[in-house]
This record gives C-alpha cells, structure tokens and sequence, in this order.
C-alpha cells in the first residue's frame, strides 16, 4: 500500500510517499480503507523532532492521527462493525490507504455526513471534548473560559461547556472576536488586547489551548482555588497560585467519537475544513496547516 513516511526529524522534505507493507489485523481488530485523514498539529511537531521526549517514533514513521473510511477486514471478536461500514476513528499512522486500529477506537461515520469530511473530526473533537469534561469539569453556573476558541480543539471545548451548562467566555485575537460571535457564547473577549481584558468576568476554569504569555496574563481573572485544564502543558506558576491544573492528551474513546458525530450531524458543533490535498501532496498539506489555513487540512489517498 502506499502511505507518507518520515525518513526522520527535520523539514517537510523528510515526508516521502512509499509502498509500506499491508498492516496485520489481530484479535480486537479494525482494517479500514481510508477515504481521507487530516493534519493535526501534533504530526509537524513530531517531525520537527520536538516531541521527542513524549512521542518517540521508529523511522520510518507513518504519521496521522485521524482517518475515515471503509471497513475491510475485523478481527476476531469484533462484534461493532462488519465490512463496508463508515467509520472514523483517533489512530495512528493515518497518512496511509489503510489503517489498523482496536475497534474500541472507531465510531460510525452518520449517514448524513461525507466520510472524507468525518476525517476532520476524531483528534481535535475529542481532545476538545476531554480537556472540558476530564480537565475542567465545570458545574453548571460556572464561567469558563476557552483559549484558541475559533481553533477547531476550541470549538469542541465550547460545545462540551455548553453540555455542562456553564456560562462560556471565548478567548481570542483581537481579529477573531468577529468570528468568535458566531460560537454560541456567553462572551468574547480579546486575549492580546489589555484592555478587552478588563471586561472579563472573574473565571471559576479556564481551558486552555495556547498557553505561553497568553496563558499567565490570565491567571489573574482565576479566582482562588480555581481550575485550568490544559492541552498545551502546566501554566508556570499556576500551582504555585493554588490552582487546580490538570494536563490532557487527547485519547482514543469510539463511543464518545460516535456522540460527537452525531452532533456534528446535527449542526450542533462545527469543526471547519479548510483545504484538502492528494495524499501523495503530504508536504504542501502540513505546509498550509502549519502556516495559518483557517480550518482542517485533508489528506485523501
């Protein structure tokens, strides 16, 4: 099968389209056919080696983290799916034309929705998903505050935030905040603009997707004893505050996956697609998602 492979750390020069061997299905098993994956941050950050403390890798290295497609083969005492469903699934070595994953990792792609669009869900829905519900979980009434809020994580930790019934403040540039309206939100406030800032509410949680100077400017609009939940690493001097700081990584969860498409197939949450590119085009596709694109980048094999 062919499949992007990193040749090892460094540009996008080190992705290169090869045949790989056909991946085996064990016992728990699903193959599928990928109709699309997409690019996530997480996949240049890797091949620009600044993971490798967390992520180690094994060149070559098949990048990826999402894909949707068609199921070809289970294995024994999968029992959710049968060849020719649709599903979506958080994996690993996405960038290919077929993909093996436990089936506990893949939910059904609605009926209503493109599954090459499906692609664009499972890491950024669920990352954003578990960073409000396992990081933060905020009680209904709380003010909560989502950094990177037009990002597509954002977005997902808006629409949980709302299941929750908290009261969900939007932090963005101050560019966005047109943008950021349109969220669903209790408020919008400005990040990068101090004096936005000063209409802030004070905060019971602060969920955050940025992290840096733009997290600590805000710590002071936490009030005591408040949460962050963060994907992004432990804010410097948060815990020192006396804050609750819990780190997420988003992980695999089929189930919740298959919520969360429904909802997209509801119009309930909105996860953009930007652009899309041949699988074989990896390079200028991680370019353009590195580089600003306004949406998920596609990859279709």
């Amino acid at each position: 099968m062919k499949a992007i492979v990193m040749t090892g750390y460094g540009d996008v020069d080190r992705l290169e389209l090869q045949d790989m061997p056909e991946p085996a299905v064990g016992p728990g098993d699903v193959k599928v056919q990928v109709k699309a994956a997409s690019v996530n941050p997480i996949d240049w950050k890797i091949r620009k080696g600044g993971r490798q403390g967390f992520i180690p890798v094994k060149f070559p290295y098949v990048p990826g983290r999402d894909a949707a497609g068609e199921v070809v083969e289970v294995g024994r005492d999968v029992k959710r799916f049968k060849v020719g469903d649709q599903v979506m699934g958080l994996v690993n070595g996405g960038y290919a034309e077929r993909v093996v994953a436990p089936a506990e990792a893949w939910a059904p792609v609605p009926a209503s929705l493109d599954t090459r669009d499906a692609a664009a869900l499972p890491l950024v829905s669920l990352t954003g998903t578990q960073l409000m519900e396992e990081g933060v979980d905020p009680a209904r009434g709380d003010t909560v505050l989502v950094t990177g809020a037009v990002g597509s994580v954002g977005r997902a930790a808006i629409h949980a935030a709302r299941r929750r019934g908290a009261k969900v403040w939007a932090g963005v540039r101050r560019k966005q905040k047109g943008e950021a309206a349109h969220l669903g939100v209790d408020g919008v406030v400005a990040i990068d603009d101090p004096a936005d800032l000063d209409g802030l509410p004070p905060l019971d949680a602060i969920a955050d997707t940025v992290g840096g100077e733009t997290t600590e400017r805000l710590l002071p609009r936490l009030k005591a004893g408040g949460t962050i939940g963060s994907v992004v690493g432990e804010p410097p001097g948060a815990k020192a505050r006396g804050f609750q700081v819990r780190s997420i990584l988003g992980h695999a969860d089929g189930k919740r996956l298959a919520q969360l498409g429904e909802d997209v197939a509801r119009g309930e949450l909105a996860i953009p697609i930007a652009r899309r590119f041949p699988l074989k085009d990896a390079r200028e596709a991680q370019q353009a998602a590195e580089h600003g694109a306004q949406g998920k980048v596609l990859l279709t094999p």
